[in-house]
């Protein structure tokens, strides 16, 4: 009865902690996804924010997501989570919820760069739109790939 506790603890795989992060197929979206999130917030800000509610929605999304991954990414790089299972549980759903919110914020800035085509400067705009829509989307397929992973792990 003893030898077959060890064996279900060597099956439940584990967390991991420090440069093993980086490693992992998870956990190894998460500075994409923090890195193209800057960018999303780089270039809105970038422009001259005509559309102040479909825009700021878009800035607020990218901002607080990358904070949030950038702390979620410290705690595994620092082994705060000491294995547990909840933490799995925490960054699935982190991630399937940021991912509904990032799918809603690029949605809005495809829109915003739709309607910044004929605005003032509209060249130099569109294009900061535009790469902000791309770079919105992008995010987004980081945060489902995120999401779906570690849940099927």
């Amino acid at each position: 009865m003893a030898s077959a506790s060890p064996a279900a603890a060597s099956t439940q795989a584990t967390l991991p902690s420090g440069i093993a992060v980086f490693k992992t197929v998870p956990y190894a979206f998460m500075l994409p996804e923090i890195l193209c999130g800057t960018w999303v917030w780089i270039l809105v800000a970038a422009t001259s924010v005509s559309f102040p509610l479909l825009q700021g929605w878009v800035m607020y999304v990218s901002l607080s997501s990358c904070l949030i991954s950038l702390l979620l990414l410290l705690s595994y790089l620092f082994g705060f989570h000491k294995n547990s299972e909840n933490w799995k549980v925490l960054d699935s759903l982190y991630h399937g919820a940021t991912a509904i919110l990032y799918l809603s914020a690029a949605v809005l800035q495809a829109n915003a760069t739709i309607r910044s085509e004929l605005g003032p400067n509209s060249p130099l705009y569109y294009q900061l739109n535009s790469a902000a829509s791309f770079f919105a989307f992008i995010t987004t397929l980081l945060y489902i790939l995120h999401a779906f992973s570690i849940y099927y792990q």
